[in-house]
């Protein structure tokens, strides 16, 4: 029996452990969120295919220097009037077989094989932070939404906590009403004001659901194998905050962000492009060989005896090997032509490439002045909850003697909900637009 017992104690240990396993196992952290997208997101994949295209282009341009090796070989049937042997011609129907084998290597082109092997280069780098800029904005709109989610939770609290205190002064003023101290009609108006919190709170229990969906559609993940986000341990927010300099998150991200090196990279590879088009003027030196043979079945020696087919190979066998110099005199200004679109192609890039700074700066700009705005508003919306909190408490005891009526309470209390949702709201922007700011500044996004 004692043994049965500590059996039986075994397996609800164990039982118990892959429970709790299992529910760690249902709550994810902001890093984890960012590296399940990272291996799953279809934006990504699908830009991680570009790259695997570059690779293939650059490997192509250096076996590109490389000589090529063809061989061919026939089998033809010759019917009436034939070349014979001896170089005559006889009504005669014979087969032959032929082959041959021939390489070619390029010696020098005007250094175009070079400089597309530099420029396909050039293109994979772009390529690779590209990827990388990708990266980001996945990163970005999961941090977005898993702060949003946050966000949601601690609405639906501050949405409970209202709840809670107006259920217990629904049963103070039934006591009032019941001692005839208060109206029916305070009694109902509470209750009226309890229905409205409760449906705000289902419009919140909604809310945090559709941000839940977007970040599982951010990580493909079905909503069947649905978690919790974890929450972190969030920075309090104070009026001496400071954040870096807009101009100087600039300075910084300039030189690291991907989307600029990726446009950088693009206007390398257009002068590329030009030193190409530059180097089909210059004459082309290749090397060739090539190797021939030939067997028919009805060559004969000067005896009229066939010749066999060891004989024929050997006879018949020829081989060449020369240089040859292709020298570029007119082409139809193809050439010209060319060159001109290079040139076009360059300005084209550096027109985007500025364009892409332009965007930057805007962009955290933009983010800097959200930040600033958030954080004054959270500061100034601090202030006046501690402020309605009094507010309300003072309310809330005139109410309770009589000195109010339910509806100048029901204000006090909506006018502090109103304010915390406002301070919550301007908590998390402000932490998502500094986020952003530290991430255009190489910090990695934590929470």
């Amino acid at each position: 029996m004692k043994s049965q017992l500590t059996l039986l104690l075994g397996v609800l240990l164990m039982v118990g452990s892959i429970s709790s396993k299992a529910q760690d196992q249902n709550i994810w952290d902001l890093q984890k969120c960012i590296d399940y997208a990272i291996d799953n997101n279809i934006q990504i994949k699908q830009q991680g295919l570009n790259t695997q295209y570059g690779e293939n282009q650059v490997k192509q341009a250096k076996d590109d220097k490389l000589p090529n090796l063809n061989a061919q070989f026939g089998n033809d049937f010759s019917f009436g009037r034939s070349l014979t042997y001896d170089n005559t011609y006889d009504n005669i129907n014979s087969a032959s077989l032929s082959g041959g084998i021939s390489t070619n290597l390029t010696l020098f082109n005007g250094m175009t094989l070079s400089n597309t092997v530099k420029q396909r280069q050039l293109d994979l780098e772009a390529t690779l932070n590209e990827l990388q800029k990708t990266k980001d904005d996945i990163m970005l709109a999961i941090a977005a939404e898993y702060l949003q989610i946050l966000f949601a939770e601690e609405v639906i609290l501050v949405s409970e906590a209202n709840i809670e205190v107006t259920k217990q002064q629904i049963e103070r003023t039934k006591q009032l009403v019941d001692a005839g101290s208060a109206a029916k009609g305070a009694l109902l108006e509470i209750e009226a004001q309890l229905a409205r919190e409760e449906l705000q709170l289902v419009n919140n229990q909604n809310s945090i659901q559709l941000a839940y969906l977007n970040l599982y559609q951010f990580l493909e993940l079905p909503i069947a194998e649905s978690f919790k986000v974890e929450k972190p341990t969030l920075p309090d927010l104070q009026a001496n905050l400071t954040m870096m300099n807009a101009f100087d998150v600039f300075q910084n991200a300039v030189n690291i962000r991907p989307e600029i090196k990726a446009a950088q990279l693009r206007v390398q590879s257009a002068m590329k492009q030009l030193e190409i088009a530059k180097g089909n003027r210059y004459p082309s030196l290749s090397f060739g060989a090539n190797y021939y043979n030939l067997y028919n079945n009805q060559y004969k020696d000067i005896y009229g005896d066939r010749i066999d087919f060891g004989s024929q190979l050997k006879n018949n066998s020829r081989s060449s090997l020369g240089l040859t110099l292709n020298v570029p005199i007119f082409n139809r200004f193809q050439v010209k032509n060319s060159i001109s679109n290079s040139e076009l192609q360059i300005a084209d890039y550096e027109y985007r490439l500025q364009s892409a700074r332009n965007v930057l700066r805007k962009d955290i700009e933009l983010v800097y002045t959200n930040a600033l705005a958030a954080l004054n508003r959270y500061i100034s919306t601090e202030k006046a909850v501690r402020s309605m909190k009094e507010a309300f408490r003072y309310t809330e005891e005139k109410f309770n003697v009589g000195m109010i009526n339910s509806v100048e309470y029901n204000q006090s209390k909506n006018n502090l909900t109103v304010a915390q949702s406002d301070l919550l709201q301007a908590k998390y922007e402000y932490i998502f637009r500094t986020k952003i700011l530290d991430f255009y500044n190489g910090i990695p996004i934590t929470l």
